[in-house]
């Protein structure tokens, strides 16, 4: 969503440096309503100002109130839509009884079922994935953030109670930080006014802010790098948006306990109403035409304010990922999805205990929907594999990356396997821990590229050079170190689609690109033209290694293709 409007029709005059740090307050210290008995309908559906709520729009009958042969109507359903993107107001409408559901980022669900622990009628039942954000959510960073690790200890923007709490630990944690060593700036609001995070990155002990990509782009130049004009901060760039962490920020739907179990039939009536309403969507936004324009003129309105805003909306629409029927069953039903529901439940709760969000978690609990006849009616309820990447437009980019010596430019995160001297075997029994994580790493990150570099001990060439100068001879023995590096590499990559094919774990190969660098990047460094010596046995083995590197080509448009 690259225009702006958004944040605009919101906006007051931008004071720079402005930004108020607001106090975090953990939701069970806050004022909140006080818990009753769910009033007579019909009931408010809340919805927020995200490109899935457009589905919910449609299956209402493209109206805020359901219409007659609508997605809604015809399942015996009636509601009137609520736009409510402050949260905690959704929390005390839905503990007044005012409405049994809420609507959310898991980190948002996580935060209502840690106020209401103590009433378990209360606890949240989460029953539909509406999107994962894909685009639309991003990390800017200033110009001396050059990858995630840099973060560890720095100062950080995040709009209190938004969606970017789980995205933000996520990120750190993985990066290697220590979260609770990092500064959080709490902004007010999530855009359009001077308390938020992309004010709050103006400040000069601010060094990242988690935005909305329209943000994003106006913090950016763009979504090149800032040059100070107009809204730009000199030398910000995004460092990495939900284009590339594409599994991370799950949006769902959840309803009371107490009141899904006295009305399963009605929520599993709208579970299936969704379903058909997301299906319909995605045909409609292939085809467009009049039905779809009219769509995008309502949701303009009710999402936005300004009917008017088609190209905005239509932003909003590019920038989730919907989940629909096959992902619903993948996220609610495969025990070796990395990233279902009970992953993300309890990386999210720990996300924002972690932050100080919450002081403890509560109870998450998962409907069970029976989605044999869920399918029934739906076009597109068989699961197709696709691959994410085109294979040969990632081994260009990588080449290229690697001859201009600019794979650390891209880079986002990275981690090492060891292995012993003449070592050609890489199974389970030595390596399933880093199996599992470059598997993890590869559902959350699933726009990035995984590069398995090898890299080669310089010994063998040090020796040769030392007994003789001629250079012919060294080539050779560089080459040699090139080419054992590369099949370890790619015996590497070999053994983790091994174990998750063994494993019955989800893995798109099309991710995973092998290098290998031989001893042109030792671990102990290079001394003039040449690698280092290692002085120690440690430093010896230290150059024998594979390493994953987490490569960000968000930018290179021909290799990615969204599922």
């Amino acid at each position: 969503m690259k225009k702006l409007i958004l944040a605009t029709l919101m906006a007051a005059p931008f004071m720079a440096n402005a930004v108020t740090d607001i106090q975090m307050k953990p939701i069970e210290a806050r004022s909140l309503s006080h818990a009753q008995n769910v009033q007579s309908g019909p009931y408010d559906l809340p919805i927020i100002t995200w490109g899935g709520d457009i589905a919910t729009i449609l299956g209402n009958g493209t109206s805020t109130t359901t219409k007659s042969g609508s997605e809604f109507k015809n399942n015996g359903l009636g509601f009137k839509l609520k736009r409510e993107d402050v949260f905690q107001q959704q929390l005390n409408n839905y503990i007044s009884g005012k409405t049994p559901y809420l609507r959310g980022t898991m980190s948002m669900i996580n935060m209502a079922a840690a106020a209401v622990k103590d009433n378990p009628n209360l606890a949240p039942v989460v029953f539909y994935q509406l999107t994962w954000s894909a685009g639309g959510d991003a990390l800017v960073v200033k110009s001396n953030i050059r990858r995630a690790s840099d973060l560890c200890g720095k100062t950080i923007a995040l709009n209190y109670d938004g969606p970017h709490l789980n995205y933000a630990n996520r990120i750190l944690t993985d990066a290697g930080c220590d979260v609770s060593k990092n500064k959080i700036v709490w902004t007010k609001d999530l855009t359009g006014t001077d308390e938020s995070p992309m004010e709050a990155l103006r400040m000069s002990n601010v060094a990242a802010a988690f935005v909305i990509i329209p943000d994003a782009f106006a913090l950016t130049s763009g979504g090149n790098v800032g040059d100070g004009s107009e809204d730009s901060v000199n030398g910000a760039h995004i460092l990495l948006s939900t284009k590339t962490a594409n599994r991370v920020i799950a949006d769902v739907y959840a309803v009371r306990k107490d009141y899904y179990e006295r009305n399963k039939g009605e929520v599993e009536s709208l579970a299936g109403a969704l379903f058909k309403s997301q299906e319909n969507l995605q045909k409609l936004a292939s085809t467009k035409g009049a039905k779809y324009d009219k769509l995008m003129a309502a949701s303009a309105g009710i999402l936005l304010d300004a009917p008017e805003a088609i190209a905005d909306t239509e932003g909003l629409l590019l920038d989730a990922e919907i989940a629909a029927f096959n992902q619903n069953v993948e996220f609610f039903q495969n025990e070796s999805n990395f990233r279902n529901f009970e992953q993300i439940v309890s990386e999210s709760a720990k996300g924002i205990q972690a932050l100080g969000v919450i002081n403890a978690p509560g109870q998450v609990h998962k409907a069970e929907l029976n989605y044999g006849l869920l399918a029934n009616g739906l076009s597109n309820s068989k699961q197709v594999t696709k691959s994410k990447f085109d294979s040969n437009e990632v081994s260009k980019i990588v080449e290229r990356k690697q001859k201009q010596n600019s794979l650390d430019d891209s880079t986002v995160f990275e981690f090492e396997v060891y292995f012993k001297p003449n070592q050609k075997v890489f199974n389970e029994s030595l390596y399933e821990a880093q199996f599992k994580k470059v598997l993890e790493m590869s559902s959350t990150y699933g726009g990035a590229v995984i590069i398995v570099e090898g890299h080669s001990d310089p010994m063998g060439y040090l020796r040769k050079k030392k007994s003789t100068p001629n250079a012919y001879l060294l080539s050779q023995v560089k080459q040699s170190a090139k080419n054992l590096s590369m099949t370890r590499a790619q015996q590497v990559r070999q053994a983790v689609v091994n174990y998750s094919s063994a494993k019955n774990l989800n893995l798109d190969t099309s991710q995973l690109s092998v290098i290998g660098h031989g001893i042109t990047n030792p671990k102990t460094g290079i001394c003039g033209i040449d690698p280092c010596a290692p002085k120690t046995e440690q430093q010896w083995l230290s150059n024998m290694r594979v390493v994953f590197r987490i490569l960000q080509i968000e930018a290179e448009e021909t290799a990615f293709s969204p599922l």
